[in-house]
Formats: C-alpha cells, sequence, structure tokens
C-alpha cells in the first residue's frame, strides 16, 4: 500500500469547513488526478473524544465499493493532523441543490432514492449501518449521481441490533429516540419535501413528533400518491413495520419514475 504525504498533491480552493477541520480540492501530482482532501486536526479530535469513530470510518468507508458511495482512496497523518484522500463530487451537497430548488421533482426524486435505497441496501449487505443519512451527508458526482458521504456515525455490525443514541436529531428514528435497540432499518426513514420529517421550533417537540410520527405535507405541494404510500411505509413508528431498503428499490412508484435501475437487485426481481 502507498504511504502518502502532503507532498504527494497540490492543494485548491476550500470546499467545505466541518467540526474537526476542512475539506480542500486537491491534485496529486504525479497522475494529475482531481480528489477532494479532507483535513481533520488532532487536538480537535482527542478533545472530542472521536479518534475511534474516525479509526472506524476509515475502516469501513475503505472498503466500500459502490456507484453511490464516496470513495475513500487513503489517509496519512502528520504530528497535528489527520489527512483523508476522497472521491470528489463536482456538484457538491445534495442540501445545497435541495435549498436551491426548494423541493425537487418527483422524477428527480425518485431516482435520488433509488440510489440512496440501492447504495443502503449495499452497504447492509456488508452488514454496514451508515445512522446519519440526511441531505448535508449526501453528494452529488459530475453527472448528478448520489454519493454517500461521512460514515462517521457508521457501524459495521454482524450482531446487527445496537444501542447508541447516534446521528442528527432531526432524522433520527423513534427506535433511537427512545433508548431502544436498532438495526439497518435505522438508515430508512426518508423524506421528499426539502425539510426534515419531524422538524420542530424546539428540540423537545421534534422528540415529541419523532416518537409519534407526527409529520404533514406542505399544502402548496402536489405530491402524488404514489409517492405519499413510499413516505408512509418509511416513517413507521414500529420498525419491524417500515419498509427495507429491498422494498423501496421494489416500491412501484420508485420504479416508474426513477429515470436509473438499482444494480443490488438480482435479475427478474421488481424494479430491475
Amino acid at each position: 500500500m502507498k504511504r502518502w504525504s502532503l507532498e504527494n498533491f497540490d492543494i485548491g480552493r476550500p470546499l467545505g469547513k466541518g467540526k474537526f477541520g476542512n475539506v480542500y480540492l486537491a491534485r496529486e501530482r504525479q497522475s494529475k488526478f482531481i480528489l477532494a482532501l479532507k483535513v481533520l486536526f488532532k487536538k480537535q479530535l482527542e478533545k472530542a473524544g472521536v479518534e475511534h469513530q474516525l479509526r472506524r470510518e476509515v475502516e469501513i468507508q475503505s472498503h466500500l465499493r459502490h456507484p453511490n458511495i464516496l470513495r475513500l482512496y487513503g489517509y496519512f497523518h502528520d504530528a497535528s493532523r489527520v489527512y483523508l484522500i476522497l472521491e470528489f463530487a463536482p456538484k457538491g451537497e445534495l442540501y445545497g441543490e435541495l435549498q436551491r430548488c426548494g423541493h425537487f421533482p418527483e422524477d428527480r426524486s425518485a431516482t435520488y432514492i433509488m440510489e440512496l435505497a440501492d447504495a443502503l441496501n449495499y452497504c447492509h449487505s456488508k452488514k454496514v449501518i451508515h445512522r446519519d443519512i440526511k441531505p448535508e451527508n449526501l453528494l452529488l458526482g459530475a453527472n448528478g449521481e448520489l454519493k454517500i458521504a461521512d460514515f462517521g456515525w457508521s457501524v459495521h455490525t454482524p450482531s446487527s441490533r445496537r444501542s447508541t443514541l447516534c446521528g442528527t436529531l432531526d432524522y433520527l428514528p423513534p427506535e433511537m429516540i427512545e433508548g431502544k435497540t436498532h438495526d439497518e432499518k435505522v438508515d430508512s426513514q426518508r423524506d421528499l419535501r426539502g425539510n426534515p420529517p419531524f422538524e420542530a421550533k424546539s428540540q423537545e417537540d421534534t422528540y415529541r413528533r419523532i416518537s409519534r410520527v407526527e409529520y404533514t405535507y406542505p399544502a402548496h405541494l402536489n405530491i402524488s400518491a404514489g409517492a405519499k404510500s413510499l413516505v408512509a411505509q418509511l416513517l413507521k413508528h414500529n420498525p419491524m413495520h417500515r419498509l427495507p431498503v429491498q422494498g423501496v428499490l421494489c416500491h412501484p412508484w420508485v420504479v416508474e419514475c426513477s429515470t436509473k435501475k438499482p444494480t443490488t437487485l438480482k435479475a427478474g426481481e421488481p424494479g430491475q
């Protein structure tokens, strides 16, 4: 395995700022390959006690190979920083695109949902649960394809049941709010409307809405019955009643409206 150092890269403009460091556009000097370099400060990682989380993120993401998962090519460190060598997603965060557009038409939403479900189906087949799916952690590649990024909360879980409270409040499913064990079904709560499904003015109200699965559709959006059917099957209080990712890939609305086909379904399955 190649040993990397900062000398191997030309550093360009900043792409984003995170809690523990920054992400820069970069070019590998020998091959001229364009990539993203995530620079994390060791002192900040140690202060927050998340070194183990970073090691887990690197270990998991470096082994995943799927067109809708951001590649982690490698990593290196010096006395004060850790560097992650990542695939560059030229079109930025899905969150930014959603803010710009307000909401997406249903064919575009269905395509993103199909790509996301396909990538999660692959992750779950590898016993990996992401646990923090949200628009800010989804990037867009050169052709507008979805890329799951930021595996900081992810776990490799052969035993399948977890009980840690993690992820981002607005997107947490009921079983995590209530401190119950959870499995890969925590990755199945999505929304089409341009904002979190359980968003409220206070943290307490958000917790309450999540635990009661209280959500409404904005009156100004003409959302089809097929899309509402999918959302209703995903936003279930009991994870055993929640549509699994394979079910998302086969859902009639996704199959009909998505402009792309899944890669993880076997030939002959609905959705193929």
